[in-house]
């Protein structure tokens, strides 16, 4: 089922069949198409977990910090698995997430969710609907449950262990950010044609929706943050607001104007929420009341997401000027940058030493978080967009296809070269 008409307007259509009774600008309206149940998310009689066992930079409040975690000293490629990603959007692509168990869960610009172990071996690979954009969001693991949103406008659920699907939930016409779970409810943020967009809540056994808000204008791109000490949801959107709920009740709040785009996920912590603009800043903003607590200028836009790291006040970013920043979380002060030679539209990952990074130059990076200096760089085929994972014994990162790929994509006398397509990569030390 395919839609090009907003949501906004099937709630008007909703509301004349009636009698013109008002649904209002949040409600708990089935979404268009309703979900499509293959069988519910069995739990074995236990109660539904409160957090995820994994979600996009790690958490609800998207600060991309993993303090206990370290980098390879000598870094090589264990393996590379192709046609991950092949299309030429140039939004961030989706990242790895690591599943209970240690296997990786990777999902694709062709459409394409996959489950693969250590050693490089595919557990399974699932798709959704055609869709000619496919996957840029990341995926969060709860339940036995593996969710994900996609560019056909829904949100799935499908089966961590056999990558059976669970439900479809047809919720507007396009999904480009990661969904964030939290005590059975997943939040997603979703774009409409015309353009507009809304924030919802998705029951997490059934796909139901449980809660929307259609103030969000133009796409809302953003994944949305949580800070549950704050009591807030909040997400960016092209219309160039920053918006914010109360949480958990889910009552509008405010917003906060930066007059471009606000296209790259949000990150909080002490009470502020920290995101990038189009206009080319970086912005802390006040959780309670949406005020601005300082911006900082970089040479570019801005639609790389932030990382936090809380123990030394400090903020990374990247920007459009090719630039990772490391910014004093307190006053926005400049403490070094770091030059990559591409464009930064992915997140930082900042593990006990180093900040992870990926750029347009085709390389993952490795820099000392302390100065900025650079440890060492891995080159793909493709531009680096996601944000990097690190787990025990290995650094995993995503790119674009080369655009050689591309080119032959879109020619009539030739075939992609697969080696060209956008990879996951493994990346070890070589020394162990």
């Amino acid at each position: 089922m395919y839609e090009r008409h907003s949501r906004r307007a099937f709630l008007g259509a909703v509301g004349a069949a009636a009698g013109g009774v008002a649904t209002g600008l949040a409600g708990c309206v089935a979404a268009p198409g309703g979900s499509e149940v293959v069988r519910r998310i069995e739990t074995d009689g236990e109660p539904l977990s409160e957090a995820a066992r994994a979600q996009f930079r790690g958490g609800l409040q998207r600060r991309g910090v993993s303090p206990d975690a370290t980098v390879p000293t000598d870094p090589e490629v264990d393996w590379t698995i192709r046609e991950v990603n092949t299309g030429d959007h140039s939004a961030a692509k989706a990242s790895p997430v690591e599943a209970p168990g240690g296997d990786i869960v990777v999902p694709g610009d062709n459409g394409e969710i996959r489950r693969v172990t250590p050693a490089g071996e595919e557990v399974w690979r699932s798709s959704v609907e055609p869709t000619g954009r496919g996957i840029h969001g990341t995926p969060a693991v709860a339940n036995g449950a593996v969710y994900i949103g996609a560019y056909d406008g829904a949100l799935y659920a499908f089966d961590l262990e056999s990558g059976e699907r669970y439900w479809r939930a047809k919720l507007g016409d396009a999904i480009g950010s990661s969904p964030g779970y939290h005590d059975g409810t997943v939040y997603i943020a979703v774009e409409y044609h015309d353009p507009s967009g809304a924030m919802f809540a998705v029951d997490a056994v059934t796909g139901d929706v449980v809660w929307e808000d259609q103030r969000v204008t133009d796409h809302p791109h953003s994944t949305a943050a949580i800070d549950r000490r704050a009591g807030r949801l909040v997400v960016g959107s092209n219309d160039g607001y920053l918006y914010a709920w109360s949480y958990p009740d889910l009552e509008y709040l405010w917003k906060f104007p930066t007059g471009e785009p606000i296209k790259g996920p949000i990150a909080t912590a002490g009470g502020s929420a920290v995101f990038g603009s189009w206009d080319g800043s970086v912005y802390r903003v006040a959780l309670d009341e949406g005020t601005e607590e300082w911006s900082f200028r970089t040479g570019g836009l801005v639609m790389s997401g932030p990382s936090i790291e809380a123990e030394t006040g400090t903020v990374y970013v990247g920007s459009h000027d090719s630039n990772l920043y490391a910014l004093a979380f307190e006053d926005g002060g400049k403490r070094w940058s770091f030059d990559t030679g591409g464009r930064i539209v992915g997140c930082p990952t900042v593990t006990s030493e180093h900040v992870l990074v990926g750029a347009y130059d085709d390389y993952c990076y490795a820099v000392e978080k302390d100065t900025g200096d650079e440890v060492w760089g891995v080159e793909g085929v493709g531009n680096v967009t996601c944000a990097p994972l690190v787990t025990d014994d290995a650094v995993y990162f995503t790119e674009r296809a080369a655009d050689p790929y591309i080119d032959a994509k879109k020619a009539d006398d030739g075939d992609p070269d697969p080696e060209s397509s956008g990879g996951l990569y493994r990346v070890v030390d070589a020394g162990e």
